[in-house]
């Protein structure tokens, strides 16, 4: 019997390269009904005896997690995976919240160990992300997990948390023929570090099939997952390019004898940083597993990547880099703008009134050289921001990704625009960035880490190398903000 391709992530994964995506179990219990765990576990049996047998969830997906460890617990040989993700609300990441975490999804699963925690982080300015990766990486040392994960982190803090020696195995993100950011920044990390990519969206929610080819564009869209795709679509050149997208894909399907969605699943899986695609499975439905597995039976040759390629030439891409989609304009999620969610995440500082400066305001960090040496993480005076010299510290003293100045920089404005933040500042009204460097040949990492932030918006800028810095670190940042009457 023909089976899905099979790929060795590491000594503790073997997985299909097809993962069985289980968030529809979300949308089916939506109203209030519930699948019956036994149930749903005979119907991802029938997935796993076509070989589909590695299947990805998340604490939200509904009872996903609990339907998947009625699978489990039949003792089927071989055993099936069960990839969960976690995704706190940012806060404090303490030894015990994290573990708190972890066993809430062991005990839902029924099992000791889960195969693959995938981490998930809504906003990079609160720094409890990296500690919370630290104290998964812990838990795994414990045997609580095989393999870490982590889901929508772009480029840059994907690099924090490699430098600063997080063991992350994985990173889920959108990855389709109309999302191509992943080939770009990603997939160079992935072939430096050798992450591995667990790409979803392939089908933009059902937009590339034959189903969409030729015909007018929907008028209205009610179907979520379309909702989000199409804003995809809009931006990356509108109906008409995606068309043109659609009939390539159909040329090459029809050369080949497959689908289109075959066509579009089969580039993503044949990207070197990927190692597999999620397909959304419909617990009760059809198992979609005969036409899945034609995903085997057929390579892209060059003639069918040169079409394609003119094709992507034509249109735009999608802007910044992957998960940006939910961490900053333009917001291409189903519901569009998130500014009133992301306003409701926790600071990380507090802004008090500034002494001996009416008016004025102050954010204080809780380091120990703010008292000794007498100064503010950052002050606010009338409609100017000033925050001080920052560096990539955690906690009291330890420095984050101590050789890589690149992800320094990054943990560093990560700091600076918490600290804006709390004085009712954007990266949009930074005005002046004053940059220290130690080694010259840190120039480029630096700069390119500075200009993922600032590139759109340039404030002025003046980056020196100096003797050396306080402490052993590769770089240091101070800020200045103007904060104009809106």
């Amino acid at each position: 019997m023909t089976t899905p391709d099979r790929l060795r992530l590491s000594d503790n994964l073997e997985i299909s390269r097809v993962l069985t995506g289980l968030w529809q179990v979300a949308d089916i219990e939506k109203d209030g009904a519930v699948i019956d765990p036994e149930t749903g576990a005979d119907w991802l049996k029938a997935y796993a005896d076509r070989g589909f047998d590695t299947f990805d969830m998340a604490d939200h997906y509904g009872s996903a997690e609990i339907i998947a460890g009625r699978l489990l617990a039949k003792g089927a040989s071989p055993r099936p995976l069960a990839f969960t993700k976690w995704c706190p609300t940012p806060g404090p990441m303490t030894a015990q919240v994290v573990r708190a975490g972890v066993e809430e999804r062991l005990a839902r699963l029924g099992v000791e160990r889960v195969d693959l925690l995938q981490f998930h982080w809504w906003s990079f300015e609160h720094p409890a992300w990296l500690e919370a990766l630290h104290e998964l990486a812990r838990l795994r040392d414990e045997g609580l997990i095989a393999e870490i994960g982590v889901t929508n982190f772009d480029a840059a803090h994907l690099r924090v948390a490699l430098s600063d020696g997080v063991p992350i195995l994985t990173n889920q993100v959108s990855f389709s023929m109309v999302d191509r950011r992943a080939a770009r920044d990603l997939a160079a990390l992935s072939a430096e570090k050798g992450v591995r990519l667990l790409a979803y969206g392939t089908l933009c929610g059902g937009f590339l099939s034959q189903r969409w080819l030729g015909q007018p564009e929907p008028a209205e869209i009610t179907d979520w997952s379309k909702m989000k795709y199409k804003r995809f679509i809009d931006i990356t050149g509108g109906w008409d390019s995606f068309q043109r997208l659609l009939s390539a894909a159909d040329a090459i399907a029809r050369k080949h004898d497959v689908s289109i969605p075959n066509v579009a699943t089969r580039w993503v899986l044949e990207h070197p940083a990927v190692a597999g695609v999620i397909v959304g499975a419909r617990l009760g439905e059809r198992v979609h597993a005969d036409d899945n597995l034609r995903l085997f039976s057929f390579q892209l040759d060059d003639e069918d990547q040169a079409l394609l390629a003119d094709v992507f030439a034509a249109s735009a891409d999608v802007p910044g880099d992957c998960g940006d989609e939910y961490r900053r304009p333009p917001f291409l999620t189903a519901s569009g703008d998130l500014s009133h969610h992301l306003d409701t995440m926790p600071h990380l500082h507090e802004a008090m009134p500034a002494p001996h400066r009416d008016g004025g305001a102050q954010v204080l960090s809780g380091s120990k050289w703010e008292d000794i040496a007498g100064y503010a993480r950052a002050q606010r005076v009338g409609e100017r921001i000033f925050v001080s010299g920052t560096t990539a510290t955690a906690g009291e003293d330890r420095i984050v990704g101590e050789t890589d100045a690149g992800a320094q920089t990054t943990y560093v404005i990560d700091k600076i625009l918490a600290a804006l933040s709390a004085l009712g500042a954007k990266a949009e009204d930074v005005v002046r960035t004053r940059i220290y460097i130690v080694d010259e040949a840190d120039v480029e990492a630096v700069s390119c880490a500075h200009g993922a932030v600032f590139g759109a918006i340039k404030p002025a800028n003046t980056l020196v190398v100096v003797a050396g810095l306080i402490g052993g670190y590769r770089v240091e940042i101070e800020a200045e903000a103007v904060c104009l009457p809106k």
